[in-house]
């Protein structure tokens, strides 16, 4: 089994620091690092002064990735990526580039709520469905009572094109003096509003987490333990909302197989 190829050793100026490294892997950046890691890092982040951005790559971002300029001018941002998605792990093993395991923003989203909690980081919810954002506040403060949600907001559909909108909801984050923003617009919308705006908003950290307020508050079924560890959580949602969902999962991200086989023949080759 070949190493992977280091883009560069991530330890970053915090006191509390987690080093790690980023790699290449199917052309794209991609941090080696486990889910309590990330989490330590991020929180650390929250406690500095720079604003960070964190991405969760999926199947769906990996395609993008290859097609799209924009999608991978998104990815240049960012501070740490993350691998969302069984497939992602199980290609980056056949191509011998193993990842430690699975960082899902829908895990992220209430471990980073419970971290917060403990160490007094403030914490907005920006998107997702009506009322999901001002539920999943309720939700996180009756489980953590110390915890410190200072705003929601479910902004109108097509919201982002709309540049007074965005400096109206830039200034309620600012304001409201958030650590960490958690933003549920679904890809790639959300990494497009935070590349746009993480800094002027004043968040230390911003990652998307598209469907995760819907999870918390029950109002979308998210797969069991089982049907994660097996990477089949795409087909739970698929049945969920096959209208709106086919396509992508059926159509566009089956590129997926023929970007891990490509990589794949690559290694074999240079062997």
């Amino acid at each position: 089994m070949t190493s992977a190829k280091i883009i560069s050793q991530r330890d970053w100026d915090s006191a509390n620091a987690v080093p790690y490294k980023r790699i290449e892997l199917f052309n794209m950046p991609m941090d080696v690092v486990r889910f309590d890691q990330a989490v330590d890092q991020m929180i650390a982040w929250a406690k500095g002064d720079k604003s960070r951005m964190v991405i969760t790559a999926n199947v769906d971002h990996v395609v993008r990735y290859q097609k799209s300029a924009e999608f991978r001018q998104m990815y240049a941002h960012a501070d740490m990526v993350v691998a969302d998605g069984m497939p992602v792990i199980w290609g980056s093993r056949l191509v011998g580039k193993a990842l430690p395991q699975r960082v899902a923003g829908s895990d992220l989203f209430p471990a980073l709520a419970a971290r917060a909690a403990d160490e007094d980081v403030t914490i907005f919810l920006l998107g997702g469905s009506p009322t999901t954002a001002t539920r999943s506040k309720e939700i996180f403060e009756q489980r953590h009572p110390n915890i410190r949600v200072v705003g929601t907001h479910c902004p109108d559909m097509g919201f982002e094109k709309n540049d007074a909108e965005n400096k109206r909801i830039v200034s309620m984050i600012r304001e409201a003096g958030a650590d960490l923003l958690f933003v549920g617009l679904g890809s790639p919308k959300q990494e497009k509003w935070i590349v746009d705006h993480h800094q002027a908003c004043g968040a230390k950290v911003c990652i998307g987490v598209g469907i995760s307020f819907s999870f918390l508050c029950g109002d979308v079924d998210r797969a069991p333990r089982w049907i994660q560890r097996i990477g089949m959580e795409w087909a739970h949602r698929l049945v969920q909302e096959p209208g709106r969902l086919w396509r992508r999962y059926i159509i566009e991200d089956s590129a997926f197989v023929g970007i891990v086989l490509r990589e794949r023949f690559k290694r074999k080759k240079r062997e």
